[in-house]
């Protein structure tokens, strides 16, 4: 019987968040496909990592373990979860739109013959047919999208869905893969993540990004204040020009040319709303602006907006919150 079968990445030897999501969606949408909800995790001492996937409504987790997953290499990867695909025979296929996931599902749609469904942020299923919502011409518009071919793929831009406990069998079964080397022309030496303790602006629930407006590094300070104040679900983030300027690394960049977010709550602090930056934060749940200009563009895409000097603004604002969080 066809099912669900998602990708769980892993990172840092951790299932990230965005696989947790897949899983939630995925156990309320199998109900409308037939089947079981079921997970594959690739790489190296996984296996103990089963049990978190079944917290979530995974029924089935199929596990690749072996040192030659340690790191992630597309073309084995691919190889390996193309024949755990042909395995279960599903009906569809889920990834996280991370950005492991943006190489990764093309490259298996090919593998497979398949179209794919990219940085979707919403899924339903309508007569069988997986019909996925995704933002088009640099967020302006949504298309609905239909996928034609089974296995139908789609990857989902991370905090576009909850993430509901909902238990599912859980049973495991390691699959032994057959790779051939023949095809993989690369070889990961070393892997450098970020030394922070904040999560990965993609996952955060909650983002307070700077621009132009910032003035200079040092005032980020400030920003960094009232992110921690919020909790460890909190990070910063910054617009092209404050990159540009060398105040932030390219890694805190939000844009069509950085990360592109969907948290809970996003608070722009002197960014003037380029439609560069506006394609990258522009499915996020709550805005807040706030800036001098009060003909900023970005005051056109905010929920709530705060005309003023951001240096006046966000310091109390942190006191406040301090005093609610107690």
């Amino acid at each position: 019987m066809p099912g669900i079968l998602i990708y769980a990445e892993v990172q840092k030897g951790e299932i990230k968040k965005g696989a947790f999501e897949i899983t939630s969606k995925a156990k309320q949408l199998v109900g409308d496909v037939g089947g079981e909800v079921a997970a594959c995790i690739i790489g190296k001492d996984v296996e103990g990592l089963a049990s978190e996937l079944a917290k979530y409504g995974a029924d089935k987790i199929f596990i690749v373990d072996g040192p030659e997953f340690e790191n992630y290499v597309p073309e084995a990867y691919v190889q390996a979860f193309a024949q755990v695909a042909s395995q279960f025979n599903p009906s569809i296929i889920l990834t996280s739109a991370s950005a492991q996931g943006k190489d990764f599902t093309p490259a298996l749609a090919a593998r497979l013959q398949v179209g794919s469904i990219s940085d979707c942020v919403d899924l339903s299923v309508s007569s069988g047919k997986l019909v996925a919502k995704r933002p088009m011409y640099a967020g302006k518009a949504y298309a609905m999208v239909e996928a034609v071919k089974e296995p139908q793929i789609a990857s989902v831009r991370p905090n576009s869905f909850a993430i509901e406990e909902i238990a599912g069998a859980g049973a495991t079964e390691k699959v032994a893969v057959s790779l051939d080397s023949s095809k993989i022309k690369m070889e990961v030496k070393s892997l450098e993540l970020a030394a922070s303790e904040e999560p990965d602006q993609t996952e955060a629930e909650i983002i307070v990004s700077g621009g132009r407006g910032m003035k200079g590094p040092e005032n980020f300070k400030i920003l960094e204040d009232l992110a921690h104040t919020f909790g460890p679900t909190a990070t910063t983030g910054a617009s092209r020009a404050a990159v540009d300027a060398g105040w932030r690394d390219h890694s805190y960049q939000v844009g069509q040319t950085g990360k592109t977010v969907s948290p809970n709550l996003y608070i722009a602090c002197g960014i003037s709303g380029a439609i560069q930056h506006l394609a990258g934060m522009g499915t996020s749940k709550v805005i807040v602006a706030i800036n001098k200009d009060p003909e900023a563009p970005i005051f056109t895409k905010a929920d709530y907006g705060v005309v003023d000097d951001l240096f006046k603004v966000v310091p109390p604002l942190t006191e406040e919150v301090k005093k609610i969080k107690g």
